[in-house]
């Protein structure tokens, strides 16, 4: 059976529910001191009374003078709109910005405190470039609310940026994946390489594709929401069949360890991988890990790849940067060149006119 996903309450402000006759707020993780030590804080019975109450909760910070009550009402109202694992990443980050510049007004802030904080936290360089551009972002969103005039930091940090993967998966390296002994005929490594064709195919993101149910399977194509686009641009795909697509489809329904399960890749109990609570399909990674394991082991590949290289994969050996960025349903192809296309550009000869 499917995993049950949060209900959704429209026409309330995010992670508001409505339960047993009252409006209540669900507290994101790390975040229950500023509630009162809950999980799920009642707001009131009535809707002006819940709205009264988050008024009140908000005045606290909506007045901000610190940097650590900017970083409150960022918590508050924009983290919760975004994806579960960004929350947890955005949250994270907000803590430790607290610790650092909490205190601090909103005013005294210049460039070169960001420059500190990032070579304060060097040993840790992922971890302080995202949580400066979650400070970077709570002050946009700083002047949008009348706190500040303008941005302090923004366009004057140039922080070093993380150089992008360049793992490109060969042609044969795949062969050796797919060519892998399954010790059962269904599950397992069998639905893992069936998951690899796939990937190859579509290019899909490893939440995309675990989301895949065969409602989605129809007759003009795999239709997709990608998740990560679905709450902004909100574009949607659709992937046309092809002799290619259509058996590797094939192939993973027969593989299913539950075959009446709703689910393209399915559990042995007939669930999905992705844990949309946590924002995370650990049972996935642990047997991704498991396979590559085997890979290594008893093939000739002796590096190994991620799944995400695998997307990489499917742009890079898209026959136009259009096509790639199609697949991987960018907004702009400077993304798709810079991180996902990972073969050689190949360029003709000059002329000599003489």
């Amino acid at each position: 059976m499917p995993r049950k996903r949060r209900k959704e309450n429209v026409g309330l402000p995010a992670r508001w529910v409505s339960e047993h006759g009252a409006y209540y707020y669900q507290v994101p993780r790390g975040l229950e001191d500023r509630w009162d030590g809950k999980r799920k804080f009642r707001l009131g019975a009535s809707l002006p009374e819940a709205y009264s109450e988050w008024a009140r909760r908000l005045e606290q910070v909506d007045g901000a003078k610190t940097i650590g009550a900017l970083l409150d009402r960022y918590a508050l109202e924009v983290i919760p709109t975004k994806s579960t694992r960004t929350q947890v990443e955005n949250n994270r980050a907000v803590r430790s910005l607290k610790a650092v510049f909490g205190e601090a007004p909103l005013t005294w802030i210049r460039p070169q405190h960001v420059y500190q904080y990032a070579d304060k936290r060097r040993a840790a360089p992922v971890a302080a470039n995202r949580a400066i551009d979650v400070l970077s972002h709570a002050f946009t969103k700083a002047v949008e609310w009348g706190y500040i005039d303008r941005h302090p930091f923004k366009g004057e940090v140039r922080l070093a940026g993380e150089k992008p993967r360049d793992r490109y998966v060969e042609d044969w390296e795949i062969v050796e994946c797919l060519s892998l002994d399954s010790k059962r005929t269904k599950g397992s490594v069998a639905m893992i390489q069936a998951y690899i064709r796939l990937k190859l195919l579509t290019g899909l993101r490893r939440g995309d594709a675990l989301r895949l149910t065969c409602a989605d399977l129809r007759e003009d194509g795999i239709h997709v929401t990608p998740r990560k686009t679905e709450g902004s641009s909100g574009r949607r795909l659709i992937i046309e069949w092809t002799p290619e697509l259509r058996e590797a489809v094939a192939t993973a329904k027969a593989i299913r360890p539950v075959d009446i399960s709703p689910w393209l890749f399915c559990t042995r109990k007939g669930e999905g991988y992705f844990d949309e609570e946590k924002g995370t399909a650990s049972g996935w990674d642990s047997m991704w890990q498991r396979f590559m394991a085997r890979v290594l082991d008893e093939t000739k590949v002796k590096e190994r790849f991620t799944e995400h290289d695998l997307r990489a994969k499917c742009a890079s050996d898209a026959e136009t940067l259009e096509h790639a960025r199609a697949l991987l349903a960018h907004a702009d192809s400077q993304i798709t060149q810079r991180v996902y296309r990972r073969l050689p550009e190949r360029v003709q000869p000059g002329k000599i006119r003489v």
